[in-house]
């Protein structure tokens, strides 16, 4: 948790330096990166201009007249050779092949064909064994995110937070696979909503023969999964099981799958104005984040969380190491987020690694410096903050901008983390235990304005057509149109999400009930909401000196 500066004059200082520190990020970004840079070119694409074949004619014509015949007279005879392609931008590449020939009854030749032993997997089948892999990484962040909101809090509510990110994605893939993936892409729908009733409990795919169907819908799940769990850490301490439950079935069923389908689905309105959010930014991150805000607004603090007199008490969380862990597997999960959402086998996931690498490096560094000289100390549950804040900032222009502006958005990230945290939490008076709101929801938001700004045409033309790659950002010489669009989807996401969300906690307040009672946060939510303990062995430290002296 972050340590609060004590005075006023404290709190100036923190404000100033952070805005200084944004504004120097954001000049350098233009100074370094500004219009006429570029790392990649619009026609770099290559194509075949011919194909020589390599084989001994002499040896197959021997084989066909040596060959016996079979029962309709007609002969066979295949040699092993070589096909070299030579591609338009002068490389070559030469596989291995066989050629045939055959001949007919009355000795009359065919033409020789060509059979390419390919040393590789058919595109189709790499496609399909891609999205699998990169949705098992996706998936290990569950993990991730459950030893970092649990090690942001406190001991006593560990098995609860656990719990949540168990069944938050236990349950959202029953909802996903019953409707979910059907609103996001059924193509029977309109601009707001898909919908195919084949897609409904993943009929087309379900006696296993789409298999590509099978892989996109299992690539969906984590992601929404994704979504849910982020509200699981703002809402810790004092949220009850069985609510949270039914918010995990609605952002599953619902508001994932809209949002998703507005901007992915294909024919999303958003999508057909242009919006660009290659991995989650907005679509997984903010969701999860606006909705999250609305939950820690309904539920309202902590016990001891804010005074009397409006001022605020740090709640420090059991386990540093154990968020640190965490914050590593997300990191790792995050090479299948982002190069993942190519959505096929192709070179460029080795960009989109780079630039994430390089956005959460730069967003670590970022939030570390600013608590260091703010706070006196290096806070090392900031630092991992801005890296999440730098992985999310990169999630939506990964594809779509250079080595260089992946730094700046990951430093202009990590500087809004820790502006976000304190804001929202000495400000808005609003309790977000591990600051999922300002990573989510505000580096989201950024990063989705990123590719307006940071957004090079002929870099994301690698990834998509011509006739659908964005424009070039401003920061570019593209003016604003692209940044108009991204703000668009930004507002309507955020508005859809939180309303959806505020009327979704309002109902479950008023019905069965969001938050626990102030003695089942005292003495703990493992306690009080699931009878276990997870560090049973656990004592209170007794002095034996002060124990000996009462006797």
């Amino acid at each position: 948790m972050i340590k609060l500066a004590k005075t006023e004059r404290n709190m100036t200082r923190v404000w100033l330096s952070g805005a200084v520190a944004l504004a120097l990020t954001i000049c350098v970004g233009w100074m370094c990166f500004g219009p006429g840079t570029s790392n990649a070119t619009a026609d770099s694409k290559a194509v075949t201009v011919s194909a020589e074949w390599k084989y001994d004619a002499d040896a197959l014509k021997s084989g066909l007249s040596e060959a016996e015949a079979g029962e309709d007279g007609s002969k066979s005879a295949s040699v092993d050779g070589s096909i070299t392609y030579t591609y338009s931008d002068g490389s070559t590449e030469t596989v291995d092949a066989t050629f045939s020939q055959t001949a007919d009854k009355a000795g009359a030749t065919g033409d020789v064909t060509a059979e390419v032993t390919h040393p590789f997997l058919p595109q189709g089948t790499s496609d399909i064994m891609w999205l699998c892999l990169t949705a098992y990484l996706v998936f290990f962040m569950q993990a991730g995110f459950a030893l970092v909101e649990s090690g942001l809090t406190r001991a006593k509510n560990s098995v609860n937070i656990m719990t949540k990110n168990l069944m938050d994605f236990c349950f959202g893939a029953l909802l996903f696979w019953m409707l979910g993936y059907c609103l996001m892409y059924g193509e029977g729908g309109n601009g707001f909503v898909g919908w195919d009733s084949s897609l409904l409990m993943l009929g087309s795919a379900t006696d296993g023969q789409d298999n590509a169907t099978s892989a996109a819908w299992l690539f969906q799940i984590v992601f929404a999964a994704t979504a849910a769990t982020i509200v699981s850490g703002a809402m810790a301490e004092r949220t009850k099981l069985i609510a949270y439950i039914f918010y995990s079935i609605i952002i599953s069923a619902c508001l994932y799958p809209v949002t998703g389908h507005w901007i992915w689905g294909g024919g999303g309105w958003l999508g057909n104005m242009g919006m660009r959010d290659f991995a989650g930014s907005t679509v997984v991150h903010s969701v999860g984040a606006w909705a999250a805000l609305a939950g820690a607004i309904m539920v309202g603090p902590r016990v001891g969380k804010y005074n009397a007199d409006g001022s605020v008490n740090a709640i420090p969380g059991h386990n540093l190491v154990m968020a640190t862990l965490g914050v590593f597997i997300l990191w790792f999960g995050w090479y299948g987020f982002n190069p993942g959402s190519t959505l096929v086998a192709v070179d460029g996931i080795a960009h989109i690694s780079v630039t994430t690498t390089l956005a959460a490096a730069a967003g670590a560094i970022a939030a570390l410096t600013i608590s260091w000289i703010n706070l006196g100390k290096p806070d090392l549950s900031m630092a991992l903050n801005g890296g999440l804040g730098g992985l999310v900032g990169i999630t939506a222009p990964c594809a779509s901008v250079s080595t260089g502006s992946a730094v700046v958005i990951g430093l202009v990230a990590g500087g809004l983390v820790y502006a976000a945290v304190l804001f929202i939490d000495r400000v808005l008076k609003i309790d977000d235990p591990v600051g999922a709101v300002s990573v989510h929801g505000v580096c989201g938001a950024w990063g989705t304005l990123a590719v307006g700004l940071f957004g090079q045409h002929s870099i994301d033309v690698l990834y998509w057509d011509e006739s659908t790659a964005i424009k070039d950002g401003l920061f570019f010489g593209g003016g604003f149109e692209q940044v108009w669009v991204q703000l668009i989807g930004i507002g309507a996401v955020f508005a859809f999400a939180f309303g959806a969300a505020m009327l979704l906690f309002t109902v479950l307040k008023f019905t069965i009930g969001l938050r626990v009672s102030d003695a089942e946060q005292i003495e703990g939510l493992d306690i009080g909401e699931h009878g276990m303990e997870a560090y049973p062995d656990f004592q209170p430290m007794v002095n034996p000196f002060e124990a000996f002296a009462k006797k």
